[in-house]
């Protein structure tokens, strides 16, 4: 039996381009850290690639963890949280799910990235929910709330527990808006 928090292969592949698109706003904060590093960039290619269905599905399933996203490696937390993000983003082809990892890690490096900023959270979050088609917003609608589901990401676990999670819980109740733009996440 399938996980609720697979998607179809057609809304994997629209979710990507979502999830790629939030990690790359972050992914200058993993290059500050650590210039010489492409793996993050890479890992954002070919999610971008899955998503306009040049890469096969089995095939990138298998290399989602080939050249892997180096987020221990660097110091800075805000990099190591970009270097999440494109590992989530790139996870993607495997479970749709991992588009929320993608875009909490991305608010998570903001947020950390400018700590004297406590609204610098809340604009990433309406930014993601902005920038989603209505394909996106409906797949990601699909998925099991954060915690409620255990064969996932998004059971029990990193994503659920702490920031993540109340990132996740309010970029969730952000789907459920008909206006993303006026809403206040966290409210």
């Amino acid at each position: 039996m399938r996980s609720p928090q697979t998607l179809s292969e057609a809304d994997r592949r629209r979710v990507a381009l979502w999830a790629a698109a939030c990690a790359e706003r972050v992914l200058g904060l993993f290059e500050a850290a650590a210039p010489t590093d492409d793996r993050p960039r890479a890992a954002i290619a070919r999610t971008r690639a899955f998503a306009r269905g040049e890469l096969d599905t089995a095939e990138e399933i298998r290399r989602r963890f080939t050249g892997g996203v180096p987020a221990d490696e660097v110091k800075a937390p805000a990099a190591a949280a970009a270097a999440r993000a494109a590992g989530q983003a790139v996870a993607v082809c495997h479970m749709g799910a991992h588009a929320l990892g993608a875009a909490a890690y991305a608010v998570k490096a903001v947020s950390l990235a400018a700590p004297d900023r406590p609204e610098a959270a809340d604009d990433e979050i309406r930014w993601q929910l902005t920038h989603m088609t209505a394909e996106v917003r409906a797949a990601l609608r699909s998925l099991p709330p954060v915690g409620e589901n255990r064969s996932g990401p998004l059971g029990p676990g990193l994503l659920a527990s702490g920031q993540l999670g109340m990132i996740i819980r309010d970029l969730q109740a952000g789907l459920t808006r008909s206006d993303p733009r006026t809403s206040q996440p966290g409210s």
